[in-house]
């Protein structure tokens, strides 16, 4: 088991553009015996089917199979926390370009979290492009008196012991967004991790819980629907597909832009054809109407990019993950 290494963001930058420029042609790969690709691509997702990391990966798999003329199918591997399992699977995986692994923004944050990651997410992955991202909605249990996050945290301040808070998965977007109002606020409310997000809702719904943010995908059904509260949204602006929820600004607190983000990786060395391949023919299928119209239904918007560009975006977000955990004082498992 190799523990992660706590990168510093210029040593993170420098060894992400590295891989990335290596990927797009910096060093001679061995010549492809036939076209790629020639045979079925697998889109590792480390979690049950059904959640929101699935739902990305299923449009765009469907999408590349249309645009690369080969089956693309999506292998659900779940287990480990932060989905370690799958991502794993892939590390160990030939570097061919037939395993790929879709995944959130908690896979960037695992070296800050989890101590014994068989993995180093910087070393032993190809960065291919950023793939989506969207806010996150907040969220409280019906029968909460608030109607914003400012009058929900006025309530939590005066009774602290009454609210806990929650997270589908620790280390993933919701709880660093929950951990960054917890501290703008001025509280240190508990906060628990759950292993999926059914069960987190389920929590909330029957008012277990009060508080979470969670992508729009799982929530916002159950808020229009008037079984759990949207308090606020995370985005510096409202969103077409709930104009009815405010912005965190909105609702009575500093202004927040924070998203879920969803991108595709291969193991460390994929030849940089297959690379530029990859991700020539992401951004053709993600700038497509339908599959924005898709994206849109999932609260989502695709965010296709270079290889480098997202090297660049995973450094940046690692910085700002590892300062998060730092001032929120998240121990580590």
């Amino acid at each position: 088991m190799t523990t992660p290494t706590r990168w510093s963001r210029r040593g993170v930058t420098a060894a992400l553009l590295l891989g990335a420029a290596t990927a797009m042609g910096a060093v001679p790969a061995p010549a492809q015996a036939q076209p790629y690709p020639s045979r079925t691509i697998t889109m590792v997702v480390p979690y049950p089917a059904g959640g929101s990391v699935d739902g990305v990966a299923r449009i765009l798999a469907q999408k590349l199979q249309e645009s690369l003329g080969q089956t693309v199918i999506v292998e659900n591997r779940a287990g480990g926390a932060g989905g370690l399992v799958g991502a794993n699977s892939v590390a160990k995986s030939p570097a061919d370009g037939y395993t790929l692994l879709l995944q959130a923004s908690i896979h960037v944050v695992s070296p800050f979290l989890f101590k014994n990651a068989p993995y180093d997410v910087v070393k032993d992955f190809t960065p291919i492009t950023l793939v989506a991202a969207g806010p996150l909605v907040v969220s409280t249990t019906p029968g909460v008196p608030a109607t914003n996050l400012k009058e929900f945290f006025d309530l939590v301040r005066k009774a602290p012991d009454k609210y806990t808070f929650a997270t589908s998965s620790f280390g993933s977007a919701g709880h660093l967004a929950v951990e960054i109002l917890k501290r703008e606020a001025g509280v240190d409310t508990l906060t628990i991790a759950y292993k999926g997000g059914g069960p987190m809702l389920t929590d909330l719904m029957s008012g277990q819980i009060h508080l979470i943010a969670d992508p729009m995908v799982s929530s916002l059904p159950l808020a229009q629907s008037g079984k759990i509260k949207a308090l606020a949204i995370t985005s510096p602006e409202r969103v077409k597909i709930a104009p009815e929820i405010p912005t965190v600004e909105q609702s009575g607190m500093k202004p927040l832009d924070f998203v879920s983000w969803y991108g595709l990786w291969g193991p460390k060395g994929l030849p940089p054809e297959i690379v530029a391949k990859l991700q020539s023919e992401s951004a053709k299928v993600l700038g497509q109407e339908e599959t924005k119209a898709r994206f849109a239904t999932l609260g989502f918007e695709p965010k296709p990019s270079t290889a480098s560009e997202f090297a660049k975006f995973i450094a940046d977000e690692m910085a700002r993950a590892e300062q998060i955990i730092k001032d929120a004082k998240i121990k580590t498992e």
